[in-house]
């Protein structure tokens, strides 16, 4: 499934510092600060850092996941196609359907902020207003698409561009924050605890919220065709941008504990961050995040264009969906029929979100809805890895911790959180998210009865890829192995 079909993207555009900047902004420190913390916060209050804690713990179990599948299947569809070879086509299918909504979904509920926050530059005011909030942010996708049709150089050099003012902002207010000692409350330990749950169901809903946050960094895979050394770079990218956005989302989540009273984080629900620069740096610091903020919106608009485009184009290659998604840009090398469907697509539904509300109201049903599909196809993910590399996993014990149980541990988490979930979100988000999925069914059984090569894979077992590792260093030699783009390690 991972044959390409007639002219292929651009390979070897990206280098490793290039796909660690990609992770990073794929899950968008800022945006996901300032959109999401009111969210949660409203679903577990002061246990916010206690829910990406824990969070974090299954999820670099996924992406543990992700680097040892990456290193066995290079492919633009990632977890579509693997979790296709390794539990079933169906399965693989919903896998990559999960991600096409999810990042459908945020396309509408990630220009929304980036238009209310380029207006509230000029005047708060303007930034109630959903109807021009769209707009302007109709007009920074269509932006982003034009980037993302360029090819792979121009995105990451457009994305090197606005992650790096974004994070040098976001790690001078780090700095204030905990130098800071005007607060409202006194930092607790307990918050990084479960006491301030609201039993198992509280959890789960923080936890769900939480993989929102981190959701994107997997645009590293997605990425792997058009990678050098692919088999290595995108899984250690992913790490890595989950590292780092953690450590992130910690430091301002706390902050956001111990500086902003609860009536505050409630009436700034669309940008909690702002209102924190505000605390730590009067006049300059509400301005200068909203900039961090509106960028990483921007960034991320970008990140999940590729995705959701990537993903397309696998489908389009292996006929699951109309093979004209397949096609490649003869100069850019860029699947750029994809590109324009998403983009109409999107712009359709900008349209339709004014019906919905304001601007708070949007993010919040859009968060766990995307929520839900995320845990979906990381969950699946995570199975996958463990049935690719059953015949390795008692070679040895990091075999086993961190291809076996690390990701097992992650997907059950994410199929748990699914589940427990569903009984406290609004009939909005259930919709949304459950009926997004569903949706899936149509094309999976379209183009299954018209004989999609899909439909009939080659399973994917690990020991095929990396059987040279248990062999002498002479008989494969290691430079051997870098130069055909083999594995050197588990």
């Amino acid at each position: 499934m991972s044959n390409n079909r007639g002219r292929g993207l651009q390979a070897n555009a990206l280098g490793t510092f290039d796909t660690v900047v990609m992770a990073v902004a794929g899950s968008a420190p800022a945006y996901s600060i300032a959109a999401t913390t009111a969210v949660l916060v409203g679903a577990v209050g002061l246990a916010s850092p206690a829910a990406l804690l824990y969070c974090a713990i299954p999820m670099l179990g996924i992406a543990l996941a992700f680097s040892y599948l990456g290193r066995i299947d290079v492919n633009a569809g990632a977890s579509y196609s693997w979790v296709g070879r390794t539990l079933h086509p169906f399965l693989g299918f919903i896998s990559g359907w999960a991600l096409v909504v999810s990042a459908t979904i945020f396309m509408v509920a990630g220009s929304l902020p980036a238009g209310s926050m380029t207006l509230s530059l000029f005047d708060q005011g303007l930034a109630d207003n959903t109807a021009l909030s769209t707009v302007v942010g109709a007009a920074w996708f269509v932006l982003m698409l034009l980037v993302v049709l360029g090819g792979a150089r121009l995105t990451v050099r457009a994305q090197l561009l606005m992650s790096g003012i974004e994070l040098g902002i976001l790690a001078l207010f780090a700095v204030f924050a905990i130098v800071h000692t005007d607060n409202a409350r006194a930092f607790d330990w307990s918050w990084l605890g479960f006491s301030h749950f609201d039993g198992v169901s509280g959890f789960a809903s923080g936890a769900l919220i939480a993989a929102f946050y981190y959701w994107g960094w997997d645009v590293t895979s997605n990425l792997s065709e058009e990678t050098r050394n692919s088999r290595r770079t995108t899984g250690l990218a992913g790490l890595i941008g989950v590292g780092i956005v953690f450590l992130l989302f910690e430091v301002f989540t706390i902050a956001v504990n111990i500086i902003l009273t609860s009536r505050q984080i409630e009436s700034n629900d669309a940008n909690v961050l702002a209102v924190l620069g505000d605390e730590l740096w009067p006049g300059w610091g509400g301005k200068l995040l909203i900039v961090s903020v509106m960028l990483s919106t921007i960034a991320t608009l970008e990140t999940t264009l590729i995705q959701v485009t990537r993903s397309l184009f696998a489908m389009g290659r292996d006929r699951t969906m109309p093979t004209a998604l397949g096609r490649v840009h003869r100069t850019w090398n860029t699947p750029w029929v994809a590109i324009t469907v998403v983009g109409g697509v999107a712009l359709v539904m900008f349209i339709a979100s004014n019906a919905l509300g304001s601007v708070g109201e949007i993010l919040s049903d859009a968060i766990s809805a995307i929520g839900l599909q995320i845990a979906v196809y990381y969950g699946l993910a995570g199975l996958a890895v463990v049935v690719a590399y059953r015949k390795m996993l008692f070679r040895s014990a990091a075999n086993f911790f961190f291809g076996g149980l690390w990701p097992l541990f992650g997907a059950l988490f994410m199929f748990w959180i699914f589940v427990e979930s569903l009984g406290s979100l609004s009939d909005a988000a259930i919709g949304i998210g459950i009926g997004g999925l569903a949706a899936g069914l149509i094309p999976m059984l379209w183009y299954w009865r018209q004989g999609s090569e899909y439909y009939r894979p080659a399973r994917l077992d690990a020991t095929h890829t990396v059987e040279t590792d248990y062999v002498p260093d002479d008989f494969v030699p290691e430079q051997s192995r870098v130069h055909q783009g083999l594995p050197t390690d588990f």
